[in-house]
């Protein structure tokens, strides 16, 4: 039954993601982001339904395989449908089942803080990079924007404040050490690779400042 909600969850957030692009298939970055930031919410859900670490690594390498076989064969274009060449979908499911691995038991808050930086943080400084002109520059043949760059420091220190303040973490320096490596993770984005460094080096610098688990 957990399986079956959570499934659910995913088949909407793709149903959304169909529908707008009914309305603006033209934008590309923005289909892909739909799915990138709708799928944040699920760790937090999973631990909701008490789902256990062998379930939730079963589900996800699941998840992982059917993202693979899509980026080969395209039965899903929505998720793929970007003018670079991006592995993205791939490294973003492989991060979230090596901290599931990691922290799912051990420290919970440092997974979601990982998790919720790559989701939200850099799924809103993909739209806001790409929608609101601002000064720019160019990483491994990567366009990277000042507003796009902001957003993700902004988002990523929004969540790690928010996490702490809800956990009653000590609220120190360590929050914007955090939000900032982060963001300079996230300019190395060559063929995705973001999706997969930001997560992981995310958690492991929350559960090293924050947490000490």
């Amino acid at each position: 039954m957990k399986f079956v909600f959570l499934s659910s969850y995913i088949l909407i957030v793709f149903l959304i993601s169909i529908i707008y692009k009914r309305f603006d298939q033209d934008n590309k970055e923005a289909l892909r982001k739909i799915v990138h930031i709708g799928i944040g919410p699920l760790i937090p859900l999973a631990k909701y339904l008490d789902l256990d670490q062998i379930s939730a690594l079963f589900f996800t390498g699941i998840v992982s395989l059917l993202t693979f076989i899509n980026y080969k064969s395209k039965l899903f274009p929505t998720i793929e449908d970007v003018d670079r060449k991006s592995y993205g979908t791939i490294f973003y499911c492989l991060s979230l089942f090596i901290l599931i691995y990691l922290y799912w038991n051990k420290d919970p808050t440092s997974l979601i803080a990982g998790f919720f930086i790559m989701t939200f943080g850099d799924g809103f400084a993909g739209l806001i990079g790409k929608n609101i002109q601002s000064k720019s520059w160019i990483i491994f043949n990567q366009k990277k924007s000042f507003f796009g760059t902001m957003t993700m420091f902004l988002t990523s220190l929004l969540v790690v404040f928010g996490l702490c303040s809800f956990q009653e973490y000590s609220l120190n320096i360590n929050i914007f050490t955090i939000a900032f490596i982060a963001t300079i993770l996230e300019q190395l984005s060559f063929f995705g690779v973001d999706n997969f460094v930001v997560p992981i080096l995310s958690a492991f610098c929350f559960n090293f400042f924050i947490t000490g688990l």
